[in-house]
C-alpha cells in the first residue's frame, strides 16, 4: 500500500531513542512546557509504532499461516484467512487516512478563495470554472459548502469569490490546492478562435478559532455595509446587508453578501477575516525558519501547481506530483480525488524522509 512504503519505522524508532535521552537529560523538567511536549511527543510516537508493529506482526501471522495451508491443500480456514486479511486491509486504510490528516488544522473548515488572473475575461471564465469544481467536489464528498462573496467580471465570470467548506478534514483534503492553477484552451470569447492560456490564484485558509489562534482588537476594524448583488435584477438587494471588513494594522478586507442578514454577513466575514490573519501569521512563521535555514522562499503567485489542457488534447497534470489524467472534463466536474490524495500521499512521503534524515549525536 503507498502509504505505508514511506512509513519508515526505523525512523521512528530513532525518533524514540532521542526522545527519550531528551526525557532524561537533568535539566529537562526545569522546563515544564517543554517537558510535557517531549513527554507527549515520545507517548505520540511510541503508540503509532506498536500499532504498525502489531499489524505487521498480524500480517505476516497470517501469511505463513495462508502458505501452510495451501502446502498442506488445506481449505478449511480460508474462509477465516480471508475475514482477517478483510480486516487487516480496513484496518491500514483507517491507519493511511490518520497519517494523511495528522496536520494541525487539518479537521477544520476550509476558507478557499480563487482569484482570476492577468488576462480579462478569459481569466474570470476560468475562476468561475474553478469555483464551480471545487463546488461539485464538495458536493460529491457530502461536504457543506457555501459561497460567501463573489466579486462579478465585466462580462463573464467571476474576478473572485471565497467558498467556506465544512466536513470531514475539509483543509485536509484541499490545504495542497494553494497556489497557481493553468488553463489551456480554444477560447470561447476569441472570434478567431485562438488557444489562450489563463491563470487563476488559488488560496486555502483553515478556520481560525475564535479568541484562540487569532485575537483581533475591535478598534483595528473598520466595518462598512452596502447592497449585495450582482449584474442587476433579483440578485441586488434594497437593504444593505452586505458587510466589507478592512483590519487596519494589515488592509487585510474581507467582505460577505451572501447570507440573508447583516448580522450573519458581518459573522462571515469575521470568520474569513481571522482565517487570513492566521495564514498571515503561518507564512510569517515558515518564512522566519526558512531564513534560518537558509532556504530560499519562492512568491506564491510564481507557483504553478497544476495544468489544465483542453486543448490541442485533453491532460490534466500537477506539477508537483507527476500525477496526470486525459480525462479533463471529469476533474473540471469536481471529480478531484485522485489529484488530492497524490499530493497528500506525497506530502507525507516528503515529511517522512525528511524525518528519517541524519541521526541525531548523542551527547
Amino acid at each position: 500500500m503507498t502509504c505505508r512504503c514511506v512509513f519508515d519505522l526505523e525512523a521512528k524508532d530513532r525518533e524514540i531513542q532521542d526522545l527519550e535521552r531528551r526525557a532524561a537529560a537533568p535539566g529537562l523538567w526545569g522546563q515544564p512546557q517543554q517537558a510535557q511536549e517531549v513527554m507527549r511527543r515520545l507517548a505520540s510516537v511510541r503508540d503509532t509504532v506498536e500499532t504498525w508493529r502489531g499489524l505487521h506482526e498480524r500480517a505476516s501471522a497470517l501469511s505463513e499461516l495462508t502458505e501452510v495451508s495451501l502446502r498442506e491443500g488445506d481449505t478449511s480456514l480460508e474462509e477465516t484467512f480471508a475475514e482477517e486479511a478483510g480486516d487487516l486491509e480496513a484496518r491500514v486504510h483507517e491507519l493511511e487516512r490518520q497519517l494523511l490528516f495528522a496536520g494541525p488544522y487539518d479537521g477544520r473548515t476550509a476558507i478557499l478563495a480563487v482569484h482570476a488572473g492577468a488576462g480579462g475575461t478569459e481569466s474570470q471564465d476560468w475562476a468561475q470554472m474553478l469555483l464551480r469544481m471545487y463546488l461539485r467536489w464538495a458536493e460529491r464528498r457530502g461536504f457543506a459548502a457555501q459561497v460567501l462573496d463573489t466579486s462579478e467580471g465585466e462580462e463573464a465570470g467571476i474576478k473572485s469569490a471565497t467558498l467556506e467548506v465544512a466536513g470531514a478534514y475539509p483543509y485536509g483534503w484541499l490545504k495542497g490546492e494553494k497556489g497557481v492553477h493553468r488553463l489551456v484552451r480554444i477560447s470561447p470569447f476569441d472570434e478567431a478562435h485562438a488557444r489562450h492560456t489563463s491563470f487563476v490564484l488559488v488560496e486555502v485558509m483553515p478556520e481560525a478559532e475564535q479568541e484562540v489562534d487569532i485575537l483581533i482588537k475591535p478598534d483595528d476594524l473598520r466595518v462598512e455595509v452596502f447592497r449585495a448583488g450582482g449584474h442587476g435584477g433579483q440578485n441586488v438587494q434594497k437593504t444593505a446587508t452586505a458587510v466589507r471588513i478592512t483590519h487596519l494594522p494589515t488592509g487585510i478586507v474581507a467582505s460577505c453578501q451572501n447570507q440573508r442578514s447583516q448580522l450573519q454577513n458581518k459573522e462571515s466575514a469575521l470568520n474569513v477575516l481571522r482565517a487570513r490573519l492566521m495564514e498571515l501569521e503561518l507564512k510569517r512563521r515558515a518564512k522566519e525558519q526558512a531564513r534560518l535555514k537558509g532556504e530560499h522562499v519562492s512568491a506564491e503567485w510564481g507557483n504553478q501547481i497544476r495544468s489544465y489542457v483542453l486543448h490541442p488534447y485533453k491532460l490534466v497534470k500537477d506539477h508537483r506530483t507527476g500525477y496526470g489524467t486525459s480525462d479533463a472534463n471529469a476533474v473540471l466536474d469536481g471529480d478531484l480525488d485522485p489529484l488530492l490524495e497524490a499530493y497528500l500521499l506525497s506530502a507525507l512521503g516528503e515529511k517522512e524522509r525528511q524525518s528519517s534524515g541524519p541521526r541525531a549525536q548523542g551527547p
